[in-house]
């Protein structure tokens, strides 16, 4: 989420459930340079794989032109069964300080129904504005921690008994994981609700790489997971996603999985790993602590009074 002042400024504002490819380019070149004048990007990965493939139930794509330019774009999804609406939205850094943002952010609000949720990647002191002159308070804070790979220094993995880890296989392990990813995180919607689509739709990233996804079982029944990812660009590996099946928790298997995706990341020469996890989630906190990781920076979601 980006800020700006407010100027009265004619404006058009389409709201699409699937934008044209040509729209969905124009919002990708909008949100690449707004990546490089913030040092990061205002739309998270799901946000912008759910800018192709067509019409996702549930998810608005709110875009916002002066004289024809795309000046800024906002996402609403509306899939959660008990939380409101989750949404994400940037201007064009040549386009702010015109009232963009707040217009956005109003319209998000609109199509909610004044129920609404906003994140802020990164939390900059343009964004806390913008929530401030939305009514909007502060609910969630989201932790990126990061580690150095050189020097590895890290336990052994120490599997639990009867337990061993081998790399995903598309088309053969799909279903099985799907199922172990909501019961994993069936209290964290936006990672629980995760469908077949959502793991195609990864799977077609330049980024995938199946020998990076640990699958750990126990008499041939899946019972947790560590999925790394690469970002090349930036040579850093990140522990992508981290699940033990509820039953399985508690006896080391996630901290033995976090150290084998650790250790490839490492073998792949990759200089730091990174990770994201919520600040209130005191147990996984003390773990990643543990493992070396130290908070980079933090994402902060935002949301109406309830």
């Amino acid at each position: 989420m980006t800020s700006d002042d407010s100027a009265p400024i004619a404006r058009r504002l389409e709201t699409l459930s699937e934008p044209t490819p040509e729209q969905a380019d124009a919002v990708l070149e909008l949100l690449a340079a707004a990546a490089r004048a913030d040092g990061r990007q205002a739309v998270s990965e799901q946000g912008r794989l759910q800018l192709r493939g067509g019409a996702r139930a549930g998810v608005s794509h709110l875009l916002l032109s002066v004289d024809g330019d795309l000046v800024g774009y906002a996402q609403l999804e509306d899939t959660d069964p008990v939380e409101a609406p989750a949404a994400e939205l940037v201007v064009h850094p040549a386009h702010r300080g015109h009232g963009h943002g707040r217009a956005l952010g109003a319209a998000l609000l609109a199509a909610s129904g004044k129920r609404l949720r906003v994140w802020a990647h990164g939390g900059h002191s343009a964004a806390r504005h913008l929530a401030q002159v939305l009514g909007l308070t502060l609910f969630r804070e989201l932790r990126q921690m990061r580690r150095p790979l050189t020097d590895f220094a890290l336990p052994e993995a120490a599997l639990p008994e009867g337990v061993t880890v081998r790399s995903f296989v598309p088309g053969q392990d799909d279903a099985a994981w799907l199922a172990v990813n909501a019961e994993a995180f069936a209290h964290h919607p936006e990672q629980g609700s995760l469908t077949q689509r959502d793991l195609d739709d990864r799977e077609a990233q330049p980024w995938f790489d199946p020998a990076g996804f640990f699958l750990a079982e126990r008499a041939g029944r899946l019972v947790g997971f560590h999925w790394t990812k690469v970002h090349a660009e930036e040579r850093l590996g990140e522990v992508y996603v981290v699940g033990v099946r509820p039953g399985a928790q508690g006896g080391g298997l996630g901290k033995a999985l976090t150290v084998i995706g650790l250790r490839h990341l490492a073998e792949a020469g990759l200089p730091t790993a990174m990770l994201y996890v919520d600040a209130d989630n005191k147990a996984a906190v003390t773990v990643y602590e543990r493992l070396g990781f130290t908070t980079y920076e933090t994402d902060l979601m935002y949301r109406t009074e309830t």
